[in-house]
């Protein structure tokens, strides 16, 4: 069974952190590129971050860089989405997804992400002060 799981939402103040992790198997781990994904009420689905199997590099959306950091843990059980210094702009469903067509992010990963197959339920970030 092919299945991601995000964990890690919740409440957070703004200029709050809050750490995202999504589960998977280690075979989705190792053979595809990662990317997280949100998506607020009455918004399009927008490209986060997005990080490469093959070499470990990332691609991150001009919104959230510098900000945001995503990783992986060495047994390869979970891709991470660490978010600081959180804005009011922030708060959505957060998904992670697998791209079955790569291992390694390209500059497309997150702006026309045709070939995610596999995707979570989804965690929600809410900011609020």
């Amino acid at each position: 069974q092919v299945q991601l799981v995000e964990s890690g939402g919740g409440l957070v103040q703004p200029g709050g952190s809050l750490r995202l992790s999504c589960a998977a198997s280690r075979f989705i781990l190792d053979d595809y590129a990662i990317g997280w994904f949100r998506q607020a009420p009455g918004k399009e689905r927008e490209g986060v971050a997005c990080l490469s199997s093959s070499d470990g590099s990332t691609v991150y959306a001009d919104s959230v860089k510098g900000r945001f950091t995503i990783s992986r843990d060495s047994a390869k059980t979970a891709v991470y989405l660490q978010m600081n210094s959180l804005k009011p702009e922030d708060p959505a469903v957060y998904y992670c997804a697998a791209d079955i067509a790569r291992r390694r992010c390209t500059e497309y990963s997150l702006s026309y992400p045709v070939d995610y197959r596999y995707w979570g339920q989804g965690t929600q970030v809410t900011v609020s002060s």
